[in-house]
């Protein structure tokens, strides 16, 4: 008897570019600005991407341009959360047993505040005109194309 072997990674579509942003705006401030300077209309979606049953969670927008045929998916790469610290400090007046975690969406990349995912179909993207403009802004520290294929988590990559 035949055996066969199915691979998920061969049903993986990369029909999308990755923009990767430094900068410590807050979210909505930078989905503004974005909005601005490149005439979109990213909105902030109602629930906001849960990981890791819920220990983290990222502030996600969306716009679909029916036009172009293309979506743009803005999303935090950190997360900060306050937990409570499994050592105790000893002392009988400290209530401050708290710890300030950091979770990321693509842990390969730790250093990186934003990403923006563009899926296009078409594939008739200009990365460039789209990082010359976010570049522009000036709150905006530094902005390039990630590698899809080099990625681990991809799958932390699936917004719908």
């Amino acid at each position: 008897m035949a055996l066969h072997k199915l691979l998920v990674d061969d049903f993986y579509d990369t029909s999308f570019t990755l923009l990767a942003i430094h900068c410590r705006l807050e979210d909505y401030r930078l989905a503004y600005l974005l909005n601005k300077y490149l005439n979109l209309n990213l909105r902030r979606k109602p629930q906001d991407l849960d990981y890791n049953y819920f220990a983290a969670s990222y502030a996600i927008y969306e716009w679909d341009h029916i036009a172009m045929d293309t979506t743009w998916n803005l999303v935090s790469n950190i997360c900060k959360k306050e937990e409570a610290a499994l050592q105790s400090s000893g002392s009988l007046f400290d209530n401050q047993n708290t710890v300030l975690k950091t979770y990321n969406l693509l842990p390969e990349f730790k250093n990186v505040d934003y990403l923006i995912k563009v899926t296009n179909e078409n594939q008739n993207f200009n990365e460039k005109s789209i990082l010359n403009k976010i570049q522009s802004i000036p709150q905006v520290i530094t902005s390039y194309v990630i590698d899809v294929d080099q990625i681990k988590s991809k799958d932390h990559l699936i917004f719908n």
